[in-house]
């Protein structure tokens, strides 16, 4: 940080930003820290309202890196408390609100996942629940009197509800409050997020004046959407691709996702700008099979490494050009008595719930030895090996267990 400029760095901060609000108090804040020898405080918070975190979560945890890199001190906060109330950010309705016990078993694999990006040394990990199960009804009150009813209506999601008399809970108001209390507690300088968090993060800065502290800068990153080129990507809309996915399941979502999305995602989940970039939006005119297989390479060799993505793309060949089967498949041990397709889904990994492994074979996505099987009761037995392909891209190899 000492060898940049406070231009210099300002402009690495900018590179891939959405939106800085306001960019003329970051320099202020840069220019008193550095006096001060002092590194900014960046908040991100995750509510842990699903395990698994994607490459739109990436998108954010890379500019974290590059603050970080910065000298900057990160403070990720595992919003343990608000997950209960939910954020209502690009909600239509009510959502359904978290137990203790669901949230709790959802931050477990959280940290293993984000200290992939980040160097686990250099960052702050605070839980929101630390403070807020402090809040005395009084403390709330006040709190909830630092904004107001018709700001809040403001909010384009919330507009929307109440424009079409879609019930909006009490509760709701108090997921920007609390989560604006957050930054408050921990002095955040910049806070880090997707553009729908823009109003969250507003709010933030109203809660911090109210309580006598300098307000936070804005810093949102694009949303990167889903590998159904239309809504963001997310779990609940069942179009991720998941940081932990097995590199062969990465590598194939990315190969599924539009053509023009191609660009977008060298941008912002590889870094691409400038000459680069254009480069790839020369290639995708000419060349968009392969250039997409460049990208789920460079996804992969990102979140793994080198060798597994030169295997992710051998299997992707062997599967899709071939119309083989992958290197590895894994085994599965049928009883002699047989085993129901779905309880074999789901206990060898290939989905993460049973209702899931359902609609797959509801929907024809699943076949034994390439017959389809649609019957979601049925009993697979194994009279020597046999392969069950689920989805596209997942292969399970049947064998009787009394062979084994």
């Amino acid at each position: 940080m000492r060898d940049l400029s406070i231009e210099e760095e300002l402009k690495i901060i900018k590179r891939g930003v959405a939106e800085l609000i306001p960019e003329e108090e970051l320099m202020e804040k840069l220019k008193r820290k550095r006096a001060k020898g002092e590194p900014l405080r960046i908040k991100y918070g995750a509510d842990p309202s699903r395990p698994d975190l994607h490459l739109g979560h990436y998108v954010c945890l890379r500019k974290l890196k590059e603050l970080q890199d910065l000298g900057h001190h990160i403070i990720f906060i595992v919003g343990d408390f608000t997950a209960m109330i939910g954020d209502p950010s690009g909600r239509s309705k009510t959502r359904p609100q978290l137990s203790r016990k669901e949230v709790k078993e959802n931050s477990r694999t959280y940290f293993e996942q984000v200290f992939r990006v980040l160097d686990r040394e250099k960052t702050e990990v605070r839980y929101n629940s630390e403070w807020h199960e402090k809040l005395t009804a009084r403390d709330v009150i006040k709190l909830a009197s630092t904004y107001t009813v018709a700001r809040m209506l403001e909010r384009d999601d919330f507009e929307k509800r109440f424009r079409q008399e879609i019930p909006i809970s009490i509760h709701e108001f108090l997921y920007p409050l609390f989560q604006g209390y957050d930054s408050y507690v921990i002095a955040s300088d910049i806070e880090v997020g997707g553009t729908d968090q823009k109003f969250n993060f507003l709010i933030a800065r109203e809660i911090q004046k109210a309580f006598g502290q300098e307000p936070q800068v804005i810093l949102t990153l694009p949303l990167l959407e889903g590998t159904d080129g239309k809504l963001k990507m997310s779990k609940s809309y069942d179009n991720y691709i998941g940081l932990t996915e097995p590199p062969g399941e990465i590598y194939g979502k990315v190969m599924s996702i539009p053509d023009e999305l191609v660009p977008k995602y060298f941008e912002l989940v590889l870094g691409y700008e400038g000459e680069r970039l254009e480069e790839i939006k020369a290639l995708m005119k000419t060349d968009p099979r392969n250039t997409k297989a460049r990208l789920a390479f460079e996804i992969v060799e990102t979140l793994y490494n080198r060798e597994e993505a030169e295997r992710s793309q051998r299997e992707f060949d062997r599967i899709f050009r071939e119309r083989g089967i992958p290197e590895d498949v894994p085994i599965f041990e049928i009883p002699p008595e047989g085993k129901d397709i779905i309880s074999i889904i789901f206990e060898a990994g290939l989905t993460s719930s049973k209702s899931e492994a359902r609609r797959l074979v509801r929907q024809g996505g699943v076949k034994l030895d390439g017959t389809p099987i649609t019957d979601e009761k049925a009993i697979l037995r194994a009279d020597g090996e046999k392969i069950l392909k689920v989805g596209k891209r997942r292969f399970l190899k049947l064998v009787p267990s009394e062979n084994r």
